[in-house]
């Protein structure tokens, strides 16, 4: 039996949360490979709606064991909350949610760097978790990890030495000063008495239910182009977005890993800075911005919004080995009487099909748009068979397979667990 991947096919924000919900009676374990509470995985059914950041979304289904592996970096205070949530909204959440000893915890000196990175000339669009600093610690091997709130002396001197290194390195005027070391232990431990019923060895875990044939769906968070190796760097996340870090991050070998599900937006949104080949200004913008209600769901923040673009799904196609795809938002167009797919780029007047990752070259791209007949007026959030969507929709969605490469299995076309095809 082998485990299956769910990846975020663009910027991020395609839908992640509603597709590994949707999918998840198909599975007995949900595990989350990367990222932290800056995600926000969103999810809809009958009259409730939950906003997940660090628990996998397979917790709203009963049947569903969930899984934080060792590549997520957690913040123990956003974590316990989120159970609290989760159980007072009468989802249970004891006996289900699997915790790895090895995943690292963001500290409050994380924030603070965080704050003081985004203030400074190079501003990424940081939420402001602590993420970056907090992965930072980690390939500096200064991390602290879950285990060691189970050990009061081990957290003591990491705690101790953490603070006096960011002092000397940062100068006084950082808010470090403020950060007492004692105080930080005292609750650290004490988060770690509260998530102890947790805390295991989940690649083990996860590895030994595999060998009984249960079925395993990696959650991954953010989106292929904020991969820190491979997306729009330095405006990217701090870990491996793909799919080949759905391995680190849970330890489930390469071996082991069968279909890779990207998630695809209909368009394309992109949150904080760096480039954005298809963006939209202007009322349009405004419009889709509107229409899909591209807010974030940690931040709150404003989307960027713009048009499909199909050389992005192809890159991301190719790196992530996608092998079929969910449309997300396809609802959201139903506003346009023409709807623009960018199918190339000209980048110093040569046409090119490739998605170049250098910020000059990034810079200079113009799309080329291919335009289609839209269905303006036509509520597709009643449909049920692909059959039913309208002929111009059901060409659209041919045009994204065409230029992008991929098939997709899965059209949402609204934002209830309901409001899905399956084709």
């Amino acid at each position: 039996m082998k485990a299956s991947v769910i990846v975020g096919s663009q910027w991020g924000d395609e839908g992640k949360g509603k597709v590994v919900d949707f999918l998840t009676t198909q599975f007995d374990i949900v595990a989350r490979y990367q990222g932290g509470a800056n995600a926000g995985h969103t999810v809809e059914f009958e009259d409730k709606k939950f906003v997940l950041h660090l628990i996998p979304s397979g917790i709203l289904r009963d049947e569903a064991l969930c899984v934080i592996g060792n590549g997520v970096v957690l913040d123990p205070a956003a974590l316990i909350q989120e159970i609290k949530f989760l159980e007072n909204s009468g989802i249970t959440v004891s006996g289900r949610l699997f915790i790895s000893s090895n995943a690292h915890m963001i500290m409050p000196w994380h924030k603070l760097l965080d704050s003081i990175q985004e203030s400074g000339k190079l501003k990424i669009g940081s939420t402001g978790r602590g993420i970056g600093p907090c992965y930072t610690d980690k390939a500096s091997r200064r991390g602290i990890r879950v285990m060691d709130l189970l050990d009061s002396s081990t957290l003591q001197a990491k705690v101790q030495f953490n603070i006096e290194e960011k002092k000397q390195q940062l100068g006084g005027n950082t808010g470090l000063q403020e950060l007492v070391p004692e105080k930080i232990v005292e609750e650290y431990l004490a988060f770690g008495q509260i998530m102890k019923n947790y805390v295991c060895d989940t690649a083990e875990l996860l590895n030994h239910s595999m060998k009984k044939r249960k079925r395993i769906l990696l959650e991954g968070a953010q989106g292929a182009a904020l991969d820190v190796d491979f997306g729009t760097y330095p405006f990217v996340t701090s870990s491996n977005t793909i799919s080949g870090g759905a391995c680190n991050g849970s330890g489930i070998p390469p071996v082991k890993i069968g279909a890779v599900i990207g998630i695809i937006k209909a368009y394309t949104t992109r949150v904080g800075e760096g480039p954005f080949p298809t963006e939209l200004h202007g009322e349009t913008g405004e419009l889709l911005r509107k229409a899909g209600f591209e807010f974030g769901a940690t931040t709150g923040r404003p989307r960027r919004c713009g048009w499909f673009d199909a050389n992005l799904v192809r890159y991301s196609a190719m790196i992530n080995g996608i092998t079929t795809a969910a449309l997300t938002k396809l609802d959201v167009l139903s506003v346009f009487e023409e709807i623009p797919i960018c199918i190339a780029y000209k980048l110093y007047g040569k046409r090119i099909t490739g998605f170049p990752t250098g910020l000059n070259d990034l810079a200079a791209l113009k799309p080329v748009y291919k335009i289609f007949p839209g269905w303006k007026g036509q509520d597709i959030t009643r449909c049920t068979t692909y059959e039913e969507l309208p002929e111009n929709a059901r060409t659209y969605i041919h045009a994204l397979e065409k230029y992008g490469k991929i098939k997709f299995s899965i059209i949402s076309v609204g934002p209830k667990r309901e409001q899905t095809i399956i084709r």
